[in-house]
């Protein structure tokens, strides 16, 4: 058994991957980190919460694909290394865009909005902000890169690029979460919606649990916080004490009966 954490499986994959593609994997390892918590054990891992992982990357893309990429590359190194058991990269299937998806996007139709929380909200600001530095960073090292006139052979110049392209892509994508971004705060309904609280009991095993319903970016395993479009999340959306429902995970269907509700 591994007792390694995914904070330092991270950081011993990282020191292996080197030139242009070194820039790319630590940016999607780091969002993979702060998804489940660098402390996590990389034993408590499990296929589902890495198909919940890939439900929140969002439909199939270049690049969600590019990403996608990089986390199985990030598993097949720890099965190789004999740091897991079985690779887990394959639970990391991305859903293929539906045609109305794809209809909508020729249309120029509007997305749908995003349920988060204030503190979703505010975490998606911080990191806005913080790549914003980054992006004048990288321009300088765009431009210190370029004045090397051999552009055959110029590392640096890729490797600048390429996070910058990273770099640009995420921060369309947060501006564009944030003008969807819909605010969830107490309502009392008493119904299992993003920002509560809700307890259930595995019908099979018998085991309770607490969840806390966030948004699809503020999800992280090892505080229970789990995404209203994770398997589990949309199972219990809308739910109240005493329903019960069937989760279908990737390895198994699951049974859960809702105990309790707080916001």
């Amino acid at each position: 058994m591994s007792e390694f954490t995914l904070g330092e499986a991270v950081a011993s994959y990282i020191e292996t991957v080197k030139g242009p593609a070194r820039q790319a994997a630590v940016a999607e390892l780091d969002r993979l980190s702060r998804w489940y918590g660098s402390d996590k054990p990389l034993d408590a891992i499990r296929g589902h919460d890495v198909a919940t992982y890939a439900v929140a990357m969002g439909p199939s893309t270049p690049e969600t694909s590019r990403r996608a990429a990089q986390v199985r590359g990030f598993f097949v190194f720890l099965k190789k290394q004999g740091v897991l058991e079985q690779n887990l990269g394959p639970h990391l299937r991305l859903k293929k865009a539906t045609k109305a998806t794809k209809a909508a996007a020729a249309a120029g139709a509007g997305p749908s909005d995003v349920e988060l929380t204030q503190e979703g909200v505010d975490a998606l600001k911080a990191e806005l902000e913080s790549l914003m530095e980054q992006r004048l960073t990288v321009r300088e090292d765009i431009r210190r890169a370029m004045l090397d006139k051999d552009f055959r052979e110029n590392s640096p110049l890729d490797a600048a690029k390429d996070e910058q392209g990273h770099i640009e892509a995420r921060i369309r994508h947060i501006e564009e979460m944030l003008k969807r971004a819909v605010i969830v705060g107490a309502g009392g309904t008493g119904r299992v919606r993003v920002g509560c609280t809700v307890t259930v009991t595995n019908l099979g095993s018998g085991r309770e649990t607490q969840y806390s319903i966030v948004g699809p970016t503020e999800a992280n395993a090892a505080e229970g916080k789990i995404s209203s479009v994770s398997p589990v999340g949309k199972a219990l959306i809308d739910c109240v004490a005493g329903d019960e429902v069937e989760v279908d995970a990737p390895a198994r269907v699951m049974k859960l009966r809702v105990e309790s509700v707080k916001d």
